[in-house]
């Protein structure tokens, strides 16, 4: 049986914040098993690895033997959550949800045991409410505590519209808790008011508040954005085996980190001991493989995580990419950037005219594939790997 201070030291790692840690010590020193609640609405078909953040610290509590409770969020889905949005978020429909919410089913248990998750749906509670019960529900917050939450504040300090139906998000998702009876709910860091509001509402109604555990954003592979798929700088855990080990292997050396803490299920011990590597003269290329393949063998398995690892490095290692190369951000000004100027700007050709020419001489490559299309254009979030001619090469980020 593992010690209160060794599951503590688990479940705080890639912890933002615990609120409040001394309540989650008292609540595990009962040896119950705890109700771990965490909501996702599904608002896209797929998964992507941002996702699997607060999957993965799902996985710790349920290997230390907590209840889990993986909420689909298909009713408030349909109200859209306003956080951290600048402006309100178009709801779904009830078939998009529906959809959605089938494939979140599917993909969740790559990372959690089935035979100890239990699914739910907040449309079981909320469904049944008449407009008598919202309102009541309503009454429950102010106008200016709700205004105390930054997104809103800076939209009404901005004259932005903020619509009624966004302040009841926060009261329908925090009523979530009182129905599950969640001792511990699991959030972004952009979801922390809403939690509040949950261990506020429990308080109300006389039941034991829970404990908040939030969790940091996870950047994408342009290591600036949070990982998006609007923004195309997402790995999807639906990706191929070789899309999702390229992927990997373009995060920057510096991010790689970050993946590691987050996403990794080794012990930080043997990160750390990484990292040692690395100060020491090890090949910072040689420890991303061993991150794009654990998460490969969580999504796929072994044997692919294998074969990608053989095909990147025969398109790239055999191709005499340097381990080293240069890393370039470029900002757009518009959504797209077309080839000619990409490689003019990361500072591989000297002109869009040279662009043109080493195209035209099939010198040109991207990710390790030869370009011939003069009319190629990139999207703002990607994060590529340009090659021209034998020896210049440059990581680019779109931005």
């Amino acid at each position: 049986m593992i010690s209160e201070k060794d599951a503590m030291q688990q479940l705080n790692r890639g912890c933002d914040e615990i609120l409040l840690e001394a309540e989650l010590q008292a609540k595990l020193k009962r040896g119950v098993a705890l109700r771990i609640k965490a909501g996702f609405d599904p608002t896209a078909p797929d998964l992507h690895l941002g996702h699997t953040v607060l999957i993965n610290k799902m996985r710790q509590f349920q290997e230390l033997g907590h209840h889990i409770m993986f909420l689909i969020g298909d009713f408030t889905g349909m109200i859209g959550d306003p956080s951290g949005k600048s402006v309100t978020r178009p709801p779904l429909t009830a078939e998009q949800i529906q959809q959605n919410a089938l494939t979140y089913q599917k993909q969740v248990f790559k990372i959690l045991d089935p035979e100890m998750t239990e699914i739910c749906f907040n449309s079981t509670w909320h469904g049944p409410r008449n407009s008598a019960d919202m309102i009541r529900l309503a009454s429950r917050h102010t106008v200016a505590r709700m205004l105390e939450r930054d997104d809103f504040s800076k939209r009404y300090k901005n004259n932005q519209p903020i619509s009624i139906h966004e302040f009841l998000y926060p009261l329908v998702q925090g009523w979530d808790s009182v129905e599950m009876k969640a001792d511990v709910e699991l959030g972004g860091t952009d979801q922390k008011f809403n939690l509040l509001v949950g261990r506020e509402l429990m308080k109300a109604e006389g039941m034991e508040p829970q404990v908040i555990l939030t969790m940091p954003i996870l950047e994408g592979l342009d290591g600036v954005q949070k990982m998006s798929k609007s923004l195309d700088n997402y790995i999807g855990i639906e990706d191929s085996p070789n899309e999702m080990f390229g992927k990997i292997m373009s995060v920057s050396d510096e991010l790689m980190w970050r993946y590691f803490e987050l996403l990794s299920f080794r012990p930080m011990s043997e990160i750390e001991q990484f990292q040692s590597d690395i100060a020491g003269g090890a090949n910072p290329r040689d420890i991303k493989f061993l991150l794009a393949e654990e998460i490969i063998t969580r999504f796929h398995d072994g044997a692919a995580a294998e074969a990608a690892k053989r095909d990147f490095i025969a398109r790239f290692a055999k191709g005499a990419m340097p381990d080293e190369m240069p890393e370039v951000s470029l900002t757009l000004e518009r959504d797209r950037i077309g080839i000619a100027a990409l490689l003019k700007q990361a500072g591989l050709t000297s002109s869009t005219s040279e662009s043109f020419r080493m195209i035209q001489q099939g010198a040109v490559k991207l990710d390790g594939e030869k370009v011939s299309d003069r009319g190629l254009e990139l999207d703002r979030g990607s994060v590529i790997v340009a090659q021209v001619g034998k020896r210049k090469f440059s990581r680019v980020k779109i931005n």
